[in-house]
């Protein structure tokens, strides 16, 4: 692949993982897989590889099946988690197909088993994936019950020595409280790994946020349905809400 230098010298981060939550894969739907969406954030994310930019993916499977829902419902909690797992391979696969329509070359890695369909994931073969500029999505979660996906993109990220840590969400950064509900919600621009938990604002569960907070992994929040949103966030400007070492609470007017 041909790299522009003078395009990719505009970019902050060079090695980036993006989480993508399984319910951001619906779209407008209730259940399943929208291939409008699939196609959209194929397109953001090959733009990216195109600008030299290394690219790794952790796709949730909430859109199929949620580990701690079915457990809720009376499935064994282990068995459940395995299930849900089983779903976030699904979601890989179909973004892998989605990339390969744009022209990449994709690898699905996933921590359980399934060499029919995917690679094992393994730390080494995953970075060299990244350096021949290849987009590597990572399925299965860590491999573990009790573990949720947030957890996995954490860990992934630092495993890989990744620049940033990216949350794609429906909303355009965190809040205060629910913009949803509250129409006086405020945008933070910089937060603090601490702020985070000790407000509770559960942008992520506390085992993602302090895995990030103990290895100094910056975190950015974004709408993902912003078009250009993942561009501007691997330039370093002002998207969404960046979570790094830092305790300022700040709002989007500076309050």
């Amino acid at each position: 692949m041909i790299i522009d230098r003078d395009i990719a010298s505009e970019f902050r981060y060079r090695r980036i993982l993006l989480k993508l939550s399984g319910e951001a894969l619906m779209g407008d739907g209730s259940y399943g897989i929208d291939p409008g969406i699939i196609r959209r954030i194929a397109s953001e994310v090959t733009e990216l590889n195109r600008n030299g930019i290394e690219i790794a993916l952790v796709v949730g499977g909430g859109n199929i099946f949620r580990g701690e829902g079915l457990a809720a419902d009376g499935i064994d909690r282990v068995t459940a988690d395995h299930m849900g797992m089983l779903a976030t391979i699904m979601n890989a696969l179909a973004l892998q197909d989605a990339l390969e329509q744009q022209g990449m070359y994709a690898r699905v890695m996933s921590a359980i088993k399934v060499n029919q369909v995917c690679e094992d994931y393994i730390r080494r073969r995953a970075i060299r994936h990244l350096e021949k500029s290849r987009v590597v999505i990572f399925a299965g979660g860590t491999g573990n019950p009790f573990f949720t996906t947030d957890s996995a993109a954490s860990l992934r990220a630092v495993e890989i020595d990744a620049d940033l840590l990216i949350k794609a969400t429906k909303v355009d950064g965190i809040y205060s409280s629910d913009p949803l509900k509250d129409e006086k919600a405020e945008r933070y621009s910089v937060l603090g790994y601490d702020e985070i938990i000790e407000r509770k604002l559960g942008v992520m569960d506390t085992t993602a946020i302090v895995l990030c907070r103990d290895n100094d992994m910056p975190l950015r929040v974004l709408n993902l349905l912003k078009p250009g949103s993942l561009i501007r966030a691997a330039k370093g400007m002002d998207e969404g809400t960046l979570v790094i070492h830092q305790s300022s609470g700040r709002t989007v007017d500076g309050a």
